[in-house]
């Protein structure tokens, strides 16, 4: 009985883990292409300035609670050995340490933010600002980190969640940049430069990498996890 109550609570925090890091996955996409598009510009009379900033805010606040909702759930899994440390510290963890590094990472970057924006009447505006473009490193982190920690990585609801927050991106800054033309060229071409470069690397690195084979041992599965992994993938699969 008790064996069937912890599979259950398991099987609970497996599910949690993935949906609330899918959810933030997406908030933190759209916060942060409200961020490139630059939301001020969205300003007009039925949608005053302040309105249009605090959705941005909100939704940048609503992305970290689903992500402290997605750290919470992976440590107290079982099936992981994921610890308080692996959250902050990256690369120290046995559980796929890499992939599960950039979450880390990830996390580290949008708290350094978050703590910034909270005292940001107390910093000087460079300050701030310069802080505040961490949130842009933090997105691609994320989305790396989830590919490659996912054991639904094969999933198609993973898949194409994932294609449309890279699409959510992608558009933004290609609109960010064609407005931004002719008076920034140059900065234009960098940032069109490098959303086809993370682009094209992720069309290089996923059919050999996350959507190959073995994928759960080459990432870095504790060897006493993979029989179990399969098992778990497959029934979620079936789900």
């Amino acid at each position: 009985m008790s064996v069937t109550l912890a599979t259950a609570g398991s099987s609970t925090y497996w599910y949690l883990t993935r949906s609330t890091g899918a959810v933030a996955l997406l908030l933190l996409t759209i916060a942060i292409a409200l961020g490139v598009l630059d939301v001020r510009r969205f300003s007009t009379p039925r949608w005053p300035r302040f309105i249009v900033d605090t959705l941005h805010r909100n939704v940048s606040l609503l992305a970290m609670v689903f992500l402290v909702l997605h750290i919470i759930t992976s440590v107290l899994d079982s099936f992981a050995p994921i610890s308080l440390i692996d959250v902050f510290v990256p690369f120290v963890g046995s559980y796929r340490p890499f992939w599960l590094g950039l979450g880390a990472v990830s996390f580290d970057l949008l708290l350094a933010v978050t703590i910034t924006s909270l005292l940001r009447q107390r910093m000087g505006y460079r300050s701030w600002r310069a802080i505040h473009w961490l949130t842009y490193a933090s997105w691609p982190i994320a989305l790396l980190h989830g590919l490659g920690t996912g054991s639904d990585v094969k999933s198609s609801w993973l898949l194409i969640l994932s294609i449309v927050c890279i699409a959510i991106v992608l558009v933004a800054v290609l609109a960010r940049a064609i407005s931004g033309l002719p008076e920034h060229l140059r900065g234009s071409g960098v940032a069109i430069g490098a959303a086809g470069v993370f682009s094209l690397f992720l069309l290089l690195w996923l059919p050999g990498g996350p959507l190959g084979s073995e994928w759960a041992r080459r990432s870095g599965t504790p060897t006493s996890l993979l029989g179990h992994s399969s098992t778990t993938t497959t029934t979620s699969a079936g789900h």
